[in-house]
């Protein structure tokens, strides 16, 4: 279960402290550019050790692609990726080898496959979402080429909210904050939590305006569903809202619902989605992500053979990963909605016709 999509798929491999992580996308058309100036900015953005803020791992990211391009395009054929470890620490793991982090997949990974490994939670670490902006990226710019374009930023920090969305300010942020009158006090939360040897959650939100009507597929593809769905599969992530997701509950249908004038939408409490199809309008995801459960406390936990025990932890940890997680968000909405166009070629027998047209 390493594979992500339909007709534009995504596999990744690779653990923590292995020697690489890395991926193969397959259903890229043919001719599509390759900007591999780009891919590499989209990691330079999710990569580690960039500030006080983030984990001290410092790793440089560099993507290597290995097939499925040929003089800057796609051939069509799978593109395959990889990026090397470089700045494993991983005797910071071995106090824990033979007990479960509190917080961590230790504890299921273990009794799912008799196993794991420690050095870093193996395949279950956040580093494995460098495979996927990796290839984020090129469904990015295959999307691009559609005039749809993808963003997002941090709206809410250990229960700080943001009052304005300011996307601009965000791709300047240490913090990837969309407000920046909150930002200050934002930073000050996780650098408490940082210096008591805790962590904070935060809220991503992410939207993809320029989407075309009729992206998605009713009943058991729908977009709002496929979308949670990529999200909720992000590393410490723990909820998800689609356009006003829990406010809408609180409302009538009167207040809830969105007028449709000749001219499009009124307002957008559906999230730019109706009956799992988009519908023109900008697509509205919040991503909740849980406090980094690697923290510097003395915890309660037990040993492989169920033995009490305390869990001192060592190593260098996001003292929230919500940052990151930013990036992460575009990268799965890029990869749903390519996956989403792609399918929804021949949907219409205008469609096949533009495609196969009579000679």
């Amino acid at each position: 279960m390493n594979t992500f999509g339909k007709k534009l798929t995504l596999t990744t491999f690779g653990e923590s402290h292995g020697k690489a992580i890395g991926c193969i996308l397959d259903g890229v058309p043919a001719g599509l550019k390759i900007d591999e100036a780009f891919i590499q900015s989209e990691l330079d953005r999710r990569k580690p050790g960039k500030s006080k803020l983030e984990t001290g791992r410092k790793e440089d990211d560099r993507v290597e692609i290995l097939s499925g391009v040929f003089e800057g395009l796609s051939t069509g054929t799978p593109i395959a990726m990889v990026i090397f470890n470089t700045n494993q620490k991983s005797k910071d793991y071995d106090s824990i080898k033979n007990l479960f982090r509190p917080g961590h997949a230790d504890f299921t990974y273990f009794h799912k496959y008799g196993l794991r490994d420690y050095r870093g939670g193996g395949r279950s670490s956040a580093r494995e979402t460098a495979a996927r902006v990796a290839g984020g990226a090129i469904a990015k710019l295959m999307l691009q080429e559609l005039g749809v374009a993808i963003q997002s930023g941090l709206c809410e920090v250990d229960g700080i909210k943001a009052e304005k969305i300011d996307f601009a300010h965000a791709k300047g942020s240490k913090l990837y904050a969309l407000d920046p009158n909150k930002e200050a006090q934002q930073e000050a939360a996780i650098l408490t939590a940082k210096e008591a040897h805790d962590s904070v959650g935060g809220v991503v939100l992410t939207t993809a305006t320029g989407v075309p009507v009729g992206l998605g597929e009713p009943l058991y593809y729908k977009l709002d569903a496929v979308l949670a769905d990529a999200m909720m599969g992000i590393n410490a992530a723990k909820a998800v809202e689609i356009g006003d997701g829990i406010a809408s509950t609180h409302l009538k249908g009167s207040q809830n619902n969105d007028p449709i004038t000749p001219e499009g939408f009124k307002s957008n409490h559906s999230g730019g989605i109706l009956g799992g199809i988009s519908n023109g309008d900008t697509v509205i995801v919040k991503t909740h992500f849980k406090p980094t459960p690697s923290i510097f406390k003395e915890q309660e936990t037990v040993t492989v053979d169920n033995e009490p025990t305390v869990c001192n932890l060592k190593g260098r940890h996001d003292p929230c990963v919500a940052i990151r997680g930013a990036v992460v968000c575009e990268a799965m909405m890029a990869l749903v909605l390519a996956d989403m166009a792609l399918l929804n070629l021949g949907k219409k027998m205008d469609h096949l016709k533009a495609l196969y047209p009579t000679h």
